[in-house]
């Protein structure tokens, strides 16, 4: 049987992204990593740490496939932000980032058959709109932030939050797709 493409997240966001370039993976298996950062650990380094566990952990039980993990991390300054657990934090991750510029940094790990390993991270550089009271909680209420790295889905109706942004947008959503394709083909996956 040939090697299978193992995409190692349950985030719906990434396995559409995925299919916009024509990529569907064979298996999809969440892994279960502690995703808390160790102290004084700084965003890139976070990203890159927990794809690159994401892809362990799942290859480990599939290491005559391709596996594919990523993780994206926001931060303000050095400020790693939560992936918002509830309705409070996605507010308390708004009310920080309203007016102010910030940095998705994501990770995406690859790792082969036979254990070979390539990974990326990629920084987008955003800025977000002075936010009212009112749009905090109307976008609090819509529920999209929980859940999300820095409480906020780009994808969404927070979209309409974003000034500018400078570097990719898939990575921001989740997957930077032409990092993730390079690995991929860099280690021999072929399309079927």
């Amino acid at each position: 049987m040939p090697p299978r493409l193992v995409l190692a997240s349950e985030s719906p966001r990434r396995k559409d992204l995925l299919a916009a370039i024509g990529i569907s993976p064979d298996l999809i298996v969440p892994s279960d990593i502690d995703e808390t950062p160790l102290k004084d650990e700084l965003p890139r380094r976070l990203a890159a740490r927990l794809s690159a566990a994401k892809v362990e952990a799942v290859a480990a039980t599939h290491p005559d496939d391709y596996v594919l993990a990523a993780d994206t991390v926001v931060s303000v300054g050095r400020r790693i932000l939560p992936k918002a657990a509830d309705a409070d934090e996605v507010a308390r991750c708004l009310k920080l980032l309203s007016g102010r510029a910030h940095r998705v940094v994501t990770g995406v790990s690859v790792r082969g058959p036979g254990g070979r390993r390539g990974d990326r991270v990629v920084e987008t550089r955003l800025k977000m709109r002075r936010l009212t009271e009112a749009d905090i909680r109307a976008y609090v209420d819509s529920g999209e932030g929980v859940g999300k790295a820095g409480g906020y889905g780009i994808q969404g109706l927070a979209g309409a939050f974003i000034l500018s942004l400078s570097g990719s947008w898939p990575a921001v959503v989740g997957l930077p797709l032409h990092e993730t394709e390079t690995l991929l083909k860099g280690l021999g996956w072929r399309r079927p």
